[in-house]
């Protein structure tokens, strides 16, 4: 196994595959299209390919200043606990730090908020959680 970083945009096929692999499309019903409209809006994208293979993605839509919010951090299953995740999140996070960005947040999937926290990430005081509105 030998990784290679790009932070080249994935053709829309190669994202919505690994896209799938998280179960979130389920309630997002979002067309290939729209997948990908939203990755070529992002501020900052980084892949990870295996042999020609998207094994590892993560974005980052911000203001270029204050904030930045990671989305959609995603490894295949069969290469988590491989030390990719860590690598695309600590990239993200020296990308906003070389743009001084002041802020930088994220949502956790169930279960994976240990998985930030150990990288220095804190969870939001229970009487301040995030707050979201979602299209029905």
């Amino acid at each position: 196994m030998k990784i290679e970083f790009t932070e080249e945009l994935p053709t829309a096929a190669e994202y919505k595959d690994l896209f799938d692999t998280t179960g979130w499309n389920q309630g997002y019903r979002a067309s290939t299209d729209d997948l990908y409209k939203a990755l070529r809006l992002s501020w900052y994208i980084l892949c990870a390919y295996d042999s020609g293979r998207l094994v590892g993605f993560g974005r980052v839509v911000s203001d270029g200043v204050l904030y930045a919010m990671i989305y959609d951090l995603i490894v295949t299953p069969s290469y988590q606990g491989k030390g990719i995740g860590s690598k695309i999140l600590h990239r993200i996070i020296d990308r906003c730090q070389e743009a001084c960005i002041r802020e930088v947040q994220l949502f956790s999937a169930t279960g994976r908020s240990e998985f930030y926290q150990k990288r220095g990430f804190e969870v939001r005081a229970p009487d301040a959680p995030g707050m979201r509105l979602r299209k029905k």
